[in-house]
């Protein structure tokens, strides 16, 4: 196994993420923040907004905590359609795979459901109780696809562990304990999976992202910043939202911060808390900010 950080280049990072945070008149990310361009029905207003994907047409897809949890617009930010009301308790992360399937982690009622693009249940996982047994969850996190239909699922606030399923829903393994050391987590709470089939893990409170293999055998350790969450963009770059900082970061391969953007506030490409976020297949980013209620969206320029 190879540990790529020292806590010297760990504290360098952190004195490198706080000092290079721009605001978006002096953006070196390439990118230009666009507010308010969702138009919410008459009446309609946001919660603290945990997540966002973007499906295979444009369609936005927002998650919030309030009535209506999973809004749908189209990719001008017009409003098309709504669920969830009936059957998400509190909201969490949100991913869209390969066929559009939309998933969704319910820190409240303890579950990961699976819907159809039109919003129909395909499948429920969790038995409703928290716990750690085969068949429960506490408090899931997110979720994250690997190949052949498999799943992963970050089980982060009451658990610390990642579980693998089969694209039957059918449990593979877990892996994880409560910790600092390496394998253990803090609070596994944001997860994907690169093109070379490595399952990233955003350890949040213990600052770092670690690496697996599809079998949970860890291989690398990239340190220095709170990965609340972590989105691949269409070019393969991996963009981490920090709330801790308040920013935006893209990372290089090697994990180390290429550029990062934002600091506390509520103006064009400031923010408050960003929890997670996503890119469309322009390779335009969508920050989904607890703190704020609103999502931006950030055009490449």
């Amino acid at each position: 196994m190879q540990f790529s950080r020292t806590m010297s280049l760990c504290t360098f990072l952190v004195v490198l993420i706080i000092a290079g945070g721009t605001s978006l008149a002096d953006d070196e990310a390439g990118f230009r923040p666009v507010t308010d361009f969702l138009k919410l029905p008459d009446g309609w207003t946001l919660g603290s907004c945990s997540a966002v994907g973007v499906n295979g047409r444009g369609e936005i897809l927002l998650l919030h905590r309030g009535r209506h949890p999973l809004i749908i617009f189209d990719a001008s930010g017009r409003f098309l359609r709504s669920w969830g009301d009936d059957l998400i308790q509190s909201p969490h992360g949100l991913r869209v795979d390969r066929d559009d399937n939309v998933w969704v982690t319910d820190i409240g009622g303890h579950r990961v459901f699976k819907f159809d693009p039109s919003g129909k249940l395909l499948l429920s996982l969790g038995n409703g109780k928290p716990g750690a047994g085969d068949d429960q969850f506490n408090k899931p996190t997110d979720v994250a696809f690997g190949p052949d239909g498999e799943f992963f699922v970050a089980d982060g606030y009451g658990n610390a562990r990642v579980l693998r399923f089969a694209a039957s829903g059918k449990l593979i393994k877990t892996w994880g304990t409560p910790g600092t050391g390496p394998g253990e987590f803090d609070l596994p709470h944001a997860i994907v999976v690169d093109p070379r089939e490595r399952v990233l893990v955003g350890d949040r409170e213990n600052n770092r992202i670690q690496i697996f293999d599809r079998d949970g055998a860890l291989l690398e350790i990239w340190a220095g910043f709170a990965p609340y969450g972590l989105a691949f963009n269409h070019n393969g770059i991996l963009f981490v939202a920090d709330a801790r900082a308040n920013q935006i970061l893209e990372l290089d391969a090697n994990g180390k911060v290429r550029r990062s953007w934002g600091r506390k506030g509520t103006g064009p490409g400031e923010f408050d808390l960003p929890h997670m976020l996503t890119s469309d297949a322009d390779g335009n980013l969508f920050v989904a900010e607890v703190g704020g209620k609103r999502l931006q969206k950030f055009v490449r320029k």
